[in-house]
């Protein structure tokens, strides 16, 4: 009897925070809504944020404010929004930094899938390989054969550890079997800035926002990190084509919420983020870009982000990449 009490209860319990939740749904949203972006200003997260965030303010009614809070390979804003209210008025933008976080730096305030909530996924793009000018290589083959014979090896930029950039590096370096010293900074700008200085020498930067600089000549282009060439830049080939078998690398982003926010606010933010990402002028305006529109469900989107922490949780392992 007592059993039977304590499941009724539980089923109660249950059905009165649905019926919570969906109340809280209709309402919402009634006060501006955050979006806390874990990376520099100027990168593609920072950019694709403020994108969504205008375009999301006439379907909620609210102003969409984008907050930067950068640092620690994006574990501080990360640990920022986790530690917000479950109330859909703070939001994540995220990328696969965090998924590959999980098993990169096991050892942090959060756990991605126990402190967060999927919403949805907003795009992806292939990485380019860069080296500054006054680097004495114009191939990938040539990159590869310098990288081997430097005694001291050469260096690439990142935006922090853990980062797409910092995985791509690390990846190239295990399958060509070379030793590159990682230079991790503390936002995607400044990693470009560094290696625009000729600072740094090479660096696995986002094809949305270093193709401006390849064409000016201010870095020298050499592939990119897809399994296809780019649209944006079909006459280099990808680091694959170029001789390094199987090599693939890209970027993408999402929104997470922290968790337990209620599922109603989940699916409200999924469909309208899903309304702005699949309009024909968002779609013409990424492809030039070299972005395209990643459409999942809630529950899609979730067993998508397991999938990918199951993916670099391996090239973490055959790499042997660690934190610096």
């Amino acid at each position: 009897m007592r059993v039977l009490q304590l499941a009724l209860r539980g089923v109660a319990f249950t059905v009165m925070a649905a019926v919570a939740g969906q109340a809280l749904a209709q309402n919402y949203p009634v006060k501006p809504v955050r979006i806390v972006v874990p990376f520099g200003a100027g990168g593609p997260a920072d950019l694709y944020a403020r994108f969504l965030a205008q375009q999301l303010q006439q379907p909620l009614g609210q102003n969409v404010i984008v907050e930067n809070r950068p640092g620690a390979g994006s574990i501080i804003g990360t640990d920022v929004a986790a530690k917000s209210p479950a109330d859909g008025y703070t939001l994540l933008l995220m990328s696969n930094t965090h998924t590959v976080n999980e098993s990169l730096i096991p050892k942090k305030p959060f756990t991605l899938m126990k402190d967060f909530a999927p919403v949805a996924p907003i795009n992806y793009s292939d990485l380019i390989l860069v080296v500054h000018p006054s680097l004495p290589v114009r191939s990938v083959g040539e990159l590869v054969k310098l990288a081997k014979a430097k005694d001291k090896g050469l260096n690439y930029a990142s935006s922090g550890n853990g980062t797409p950039y910092h995985m791509a590096g690390e990846y190239f370096k295990s399958l060509i079997k070379a030793d590159i010293v990682h230079v991790p900074h503390k936002g995607s700008g400044e990693a470009r800035t560094s290696v625009l200085s000729g600072q740094v020498e090479m660096m696995f930067d986002a094809v949305t926002t270093m193709t401006t600089h390849a064409r000016a000549g201010k870095v020298r282009a050499l592939a990119t990190t897809g399994l296809k060439r780019s649209k944006v830049t079909p006459e280099l080939p990808t680091v694959s084509e170029a001789g390094v078998k199987g090599y693939e690398a890209t970027i993408w982003l999402g929104v997470m919420a922290p968790a337990l926010t209620p599922r109603p606010i989940l699916d409200r933010l999924n469909g309208e983020i899903t309304k702005v990402t699949t309009r024909a002028d968002t779609a013409a305006n990424w492809e030039k870009q070299g972005a395209e529109a990643l459409v999942m469900s809630v529950s899609e989107f979730e067993k998508y982000l397991n999938q990918d922490i199951a993916k670099w949780a391996h090239v973490v392992k055959v790499s042997g990449a660690k934190p610096d």
